[in-house]
């Protein structure tokens, strides 16, 4: 997922400045991307305005540089929707931003378009949970320097037991989500169940 997708959404739901975005960054958006630059943003800013998909009016600041603000163009509107309601397909990891991003800015989707992602994320970890949870996590050392093998297993096995909790935190929430969903508790556009629609099953 690229840095623009996030410019994108901010900017569609308020037109900013570069420090805008660099603030919303460093605070609201802090989990979506880690430790971006304001040089990064104005980078992403200017091949964002050549590609059409963004463009800006000058603010006048007196005894300041005039900034710029940025609103995105109906081609920039069309790339972000493409990506926000195009094809999910959940990274390796559950803790990637590629997911949080989506939901970030659920408020352009349908809940329709909401919930088949929500089903894509639970399936898939439900079917890594079932795959990798009981795997043979025995490893064969052969280090040519120093090294505690027992310290090894015993942090690497904490660190499974910690991985195997956070995976089924994430999953029971995204359950809860789907359900409120469906239920209606958090959206007035209206989302209709199918007959015999079922809640997947909270992870074991």
């Amino acid at each position: 997922m690229k840095m623009e997708s996030i410019l994108l959404g901010v900017l569609l739901e308020h037109p900013s400045t570069g420090y805008d975005l660099k603030k919303y960054l460093d605070t609201h958006g802090r989990f979506l991307r880690s430790n971006t630059q304001m040089s990064q943003v104005y980078r992403s800013l200017n091949s964002m305005e050549k590609q059409g998909w963004v463009t800006h009016e000058l603010d006048p600041r007196p005894g300041a540089q005039d900034a710029k603000t940025y609103r995105v163009t109906q081609e920039g509107a069309t790339v972000f929707l493409d990506w926000l309601t195009g094809p999910y397909q959940p990274p390796s990891r559950f803790q990637d931003p590629e997911l949080s991003v989506r939901l970030t800015f659920s408020g352009f989707m349908s809940a329709e378009q909401l919930l088949h992602i929500l089903d894509t994320e639970i399936e898939t970890r439900q079917s890594e949970i079932a795959r990798y949870r009981n795997r043979d996590r025995r490893q064969v050392w052969a280090p040519t320097i120093p090294f505690d093998a027992e310290l090894a297993n015993a942090v690497g096995e904490r660190m499974h037991l910690m991985g195997a909790a956070a995976v089924d935190a994430h999953v029971t929430a995204m359950i809860e989500l789907r359900r409120d969903l469906l239920d209606g508790k958090l959206s007035s556009r209206s989302l209709t169940a199918l007959p015999g629609d079922e809640l997947p099953a909270e992870p074991r």
